[in-house]
């Protein structure tokens, strides 16, 4: 099932939303500080999400994949949002020093080309966040929230997906250990679930949170040991044969 934009925005304006966004935005802060004169590029529906690190980096921008949708963003100044295939982002190739997807992964039509085009446009020592339903957590079951859309994963199946792609993932993590459920007494104590979930059950957080770099070379793999052949038969010369 396609997100759409409408509902998307609708969710991150409810309390819920505003939980998810707080919570998901102190995990991706934890991993990237220090972007100046970097270009930060958010791909699917990480708008929410990329407003933290404006006046840090240079250049900021939203892709959002025309199955969704676009909205303009951010509300003042000039739009940074663009409407764009998944398949073919508008970017040239290397011009992105991190790339930020939300929402984006398990909603994905062909997901293997959308891998490749994230290759394509990171720069060689670039790093990308995927932030993606985790296929054990109950956020993943319930579909009132957009993180109970799509295809959720495990962190095998992440791991084999990435690596296939030629990423190397560097770091895991897990957010939003609390329900989906907009209760007030939930979401004031959603910083403490989330403190307890991360060191009692990390496997059984809402969503998967990996941050990757692009690898230049695609591995050899394990070279086969050499074999020694059998005895060869020579075959029979032409004159031989014409006489048999």
């Amino acid at each position: 099932m396609q997100l759409d934009v409408d509902d998307l925005q609708e969710f991150y304006a409810t309390p819920l939303g505003q939980t998810v966004r707080r919570l998901l935005t102190h995990r991706i802060r934890a991993r990237w500080r220090g972007l100046h004169r970097s270009t930060l590029i958010g791909l699917g529906y990480s708008s929410p999400y990329l407003g933290a690190f404006r006046g840090e980096a240079q250049h900021l921008g939203a892709l959002m994949p025309d199955s969704q949708g676009v909205v303009r963003w951010p509300r003042e100044g000039a739009s940074q949002s663009v409407l764009v295939d998944d398949d073919r982002l508008p970017l040239a190739d290397g011009s992105v020093d991190r790339l930020l997807a939300v929402h984006c992964l398990e909603v994905a039509e062909r997901t293997r080309q959308l891998l490749r085009e994230m290759w394509r446009v990171l720069a060689p020592e670039g790093r990308m966040i995927l932030v993606v339903p985790n296929r054990r957590g109950v956020w993943a079951r319930l579909d009132n929230t957009p993180f109970g859309q799509g295809r959720p994963y495990s962190r095998r199946q992440l791991d084999q997906l990435l690596v296939g792609a030629m990423f190397t993932p560097l770091d895991w993590g897990g957010a939003l250990f609390f329900p989906p459920l907009g209760r007030q007494v939930l979401l004031r104590s959603s910083t403490a679930w989330e403190r307890v979930g991360a060191s009692v059950s990390p496997a059984f957080s809402g969503v998967l949170i990996v941050e990757a770099s692009k690898e230049l070379v695609a591995p050899i793999g394990k070279p086969a040991k050499a074999r020694r052949l059998p005895q060869l038969v020579p075959s029979a010369s032409p004159a031989r044969r014409d006489r048999a």
